[in-house]
């Protein structure tokens, strides 16, 4: 059975993993860059690419060691190819490139997005197109039509600011550290939802786009006042946050056409209050829930190298002089969105 090596290097995880076609990850190893980036509160490109060139050869080595497998044994390197920083996404497919050249095996340039975007199918395969996806992480809010391997349909985007970064950016002002998503999920727990009044962005607008910079500064404004407790402040968000996630993405299954599941993927898909809430939108809906457990929510190889078993599957693969992309929307033919501007 069919084996590929996956490889994620697009912004602050190095990761490795090897992944059959029957939906066995044999070994997975991934290199948190979370201590370098800590002190400046965010991903710092230059240090991203150099950590990425530093560790991931050995990542490599030790991953194909974990299976007791050599390179010839994988029917393919699959690596992200876009989007991300570039600096981080280069060493990765440079490195697959050499790799895939040495074996004589197929590359596959891998979308980082697609890979999000079909991770939920790696681990339940009972899941079928179409389904409507919520993808959510640091750099991208969107909810898609997933039609099959390489056909997505964007019902939506965010105009502004991503899901993740409202996310991070709001714990950094609460102090609470990098990475700031979990952060705030662990301190609004403990806070009152109500306590602070913050906007709803877009609440109820026909079209189903997203927008969380005026939530952002909400939360900001509000932090300077210095008449709330975080707690309630990170609580407010976060339901906030959710109102206006659930709202669009209601409007979106109104667009969608018939769909065999809502799904979510994505970095904030591992935040439990979401899942929660879409589950009990999809109840609604009559539809099927589904969710990537944790490991596979956040940037990991695994999702690369199933990408990489889908495409294969489906003839696909690409030549050695494929350029990495800082850019590269899954639905080129979606139209743009007013103030969206690169985000779109």
């Amino acid at each position: 059975m069919e084996v590929v090596l996956g490889i994620e290097s697009s912004c602050d995880e190095t990761a490795a993993a090897l992944v059959r076609a029957d939906r066995v990850v044999l070994a997975q190893r991934i290199a948190s860059q979370d201590a370098e980036h800590r002190p400046y509160g965010g991903v710092v490109p230059e240090i991203a690419a150099r950590a990425h060139a530093e560790r991931l050869a050995p990542l490599i080595a030790a991953t194909l060691a974990d299976a007791g497998m050599a390179l010839g044994a994988v029917a393919a390197v699959a690596a992200t190819a876009g989007p991300g920083l570039i600096g981080g996404v280069m060493v990765g497919l440079v490195t697959a490139k050499a790799l895939a050249m040495a074996s004589d095996k197929p590359l596959l340039a891998i979308n980082h997005l697609e890979g999000h975007a079909l991770s939920p199918r790696l681990a339940d395969a009972a899941l079928g197109f179409p389904y409507l996806l919520l993808l959510a992480s640091g750099g991208h809010c969107q909810l898609l039509v997933v039609e099959g391997v390489g056909r997505y349909r964007r019902l939506a985007t965010t105009i502004d600011d991503a899901l993740g970064e409202a996310f991070d950016k709001s714990a950094k002002v609460l102090g609470l550290g990098y990475p700031g998503g979990p952060a705030v999920e662990r301190l609004a727990a403990s806070g009152d939802p109500r306590a602070v009044p913050l906007p709803r962005p877009l609440l109820g607008s026909a079209e189903p786009h997203f927008s969380f910079a005026g939530l952002k500064s909400a939360v900001l404004r509000a932090k300077q006042a210095g008449s709330h407790a975080d707690a309630d402040i990170a609580a407010a968000f976060q339901q906030a946050a959710l109102d206006c996630v659930i709202d669009r993405t209601r409007r979106a299954l109104d667009r969608a056409g018939p769909v065999a599941a809502l799904v979510v993927a994505g970095g904030v898909a591992a935040n439990r209050a979401l899942r929660g809430a879409l589950e009990a939108l999809a109840e609604e809906h009559g539809l099927r829930f589904v969710a990537p457990p944790l490991a596979l929510c956040t940037d990991n190889a695994a999702m690369i190298a199933w990408a990489g078993l889908e495409r294969l599957a489906s003839g696909q693969n690409d030549s050695l002089d494929f350029a990495a992309r800082p850019r590269w929307p899954l639905d080129p033919e979606a139209e743009p969105v007013r103030g969206a501007g690169v985000k779109a």
